[in-house]
C-alpha cells in the first residue's frame, strides 16, 4: 500500500549499504522517516543519498559501534530524542567470518556474536517500549546457516540459530505487548559481504572465487543470486498490515536453495 509507513520510524542498523540499505530504501518509497545505523560514516552518507532517490524524508544517519552496549545506548537515545517514536526496527547489522573451524580463534567467534547476536538483543531490549507504544514490528535478518550450518561457516550458523531462537523466544512477549516479531533468511545474496565469503571459502577450500561461486549455484539448485531488494520486499510486508497476523515465523528467501522443508 502506498504511502502505509507515512508518519512511522523506520530503524534500519546496518543500513549503510547491502541489504540493509535496500531495506531503508523500500520503507523510505512507503514515506517512512528511516534511521540509518552503521560504524562507517561514508557508507552512511552513501545510504542517505539512496533513500533520498526513495523520494522519502531524509534520512536520519547514527554512526556508531552497535558490538557494545554503549552504542546501543547512543542510537537509542537519538531515535528517543529526535524522533520520540519508534515503530519498526529491523536487525541487519553483523558479519561473521568463514573459514576452516581450527583457524578461527577466539576472538573471531566473539566478533560475530557481539555485532549480529548481542547487539540485537540490546537493542530490542532498548527499542521494546516504544514499539509496544507504536504497535510495532522488529524484522531480524538472519540467514540460512541458522538452518544448515557448514564446516566453513560455523561462526554465522551459530550466530544466526542463536538469532533466530531469540526472536522465536520473543513471540509470547510480542503478542502480549502487540508488538510482531519475525525473521528473514536471506539466502546468497549480491552483495559486498558475499564476495567476502566467497574468498573466505575459496582460501578454506584451495579453490578460486569464481569456482566457489560456481559450487555454490549448482548446490544449491538455484536460478540466481539474490539481489538486496528481495529482502527488502518481504521485511516491508511483515511490517505492514498485510502482514500483521505473521508472528513469529522463519522465512527464507533463498530461490528454493534450503533443503529443509521448515
Amino acid at each position: 500500500m502506498a504511502g502505509e509507513f507515512e508518519g512511522k520510524v523506520v530503524v534500519v542498523t546496518g543500513g549503510s549499504r547491502g541489504i540493509g540499505r535496500a531495506i531503508a530504501v523500500a520503507f523510505a518509497r512507503e514515506g517512512a522517516q528511516t534511521v540509518l545505523a552503521a560504524s562507517n560514516e561514508t557508507n552512511l552518507a552513501e545510504g542517505a543519498k539512496a533513500v533520498a532517490g526513495a523520494g522519502g524524508p531524509k534520512a536520519i544517519t547514527v554512526a556508531g559501534d552497535l558490538r557494545t552496549l554503549k552504542g546501543c545506548d547512543a542510537l537509542f537515545a537519538q531515535v528517543r530524542e529526535r524522533c520520540g517514536r519508534c515503530d519498526v526496527l529491523v536487525n541487519n547489522a553483523g558479519a561473521t567470518r568463514g573459514g576452516k573451524f581450527f583457524d578461527l580463534p577466539d576472538e573471531a567467534w566473539e566478533d560475530g556474536f557481539a555485532l549480529k547476536f548481542f547487539g540485537t538483543v540490546r537493542l530490542t531490549r532498548l527499542f521494546w517500549p516504544l514499539l509496544k507504544e507504536a504497535h510495532g514490528s522488529i524484522v531480524n535478518i538472519v540467514g540460512g546457516a541458522a538452518r544448515t550450518p557448514g564446516p566453513d561457516f560455523l561462526i554465522g550458523g551459530s550466530v544466526n540459530a542463536a538469532m533466530a531462537n531469540f526472536a522465536k523466544g520473543l513471540t509470547a512477549l510480542g503478542n502480549r505487548d502487540d508488538i510482531n516479531v519475525n525473521v528473514i533468511h536471506p539466502g546468497q545474496t549480491e552483495t559486498d559481504r558475499i564476495e567476502q565469503l566467497f574468498q573466505q571459502f575459496a582460501k578454506a577450500q584451495n579453490k578460486t572465487r569464481d569456482e566457489v561461486r560456481a559450487d555454490v549455484l549448482a548446490k544449491a539448485g538455484i536460478r540466481r543470486i539474490a539481489q538486496p531488494e528481495d529482502i527488502a520486499e518481504l521485511a516491508v510486508f511483515l511490517a505492514g498490515a498485510r502482514g500483521r497476523h505473521i508472528q513469529g515465523a522463519a522465512i527464507a528467501v533463498d530461490g528454493g536453495a534450503q533443503p529443509g522443508f521448515y
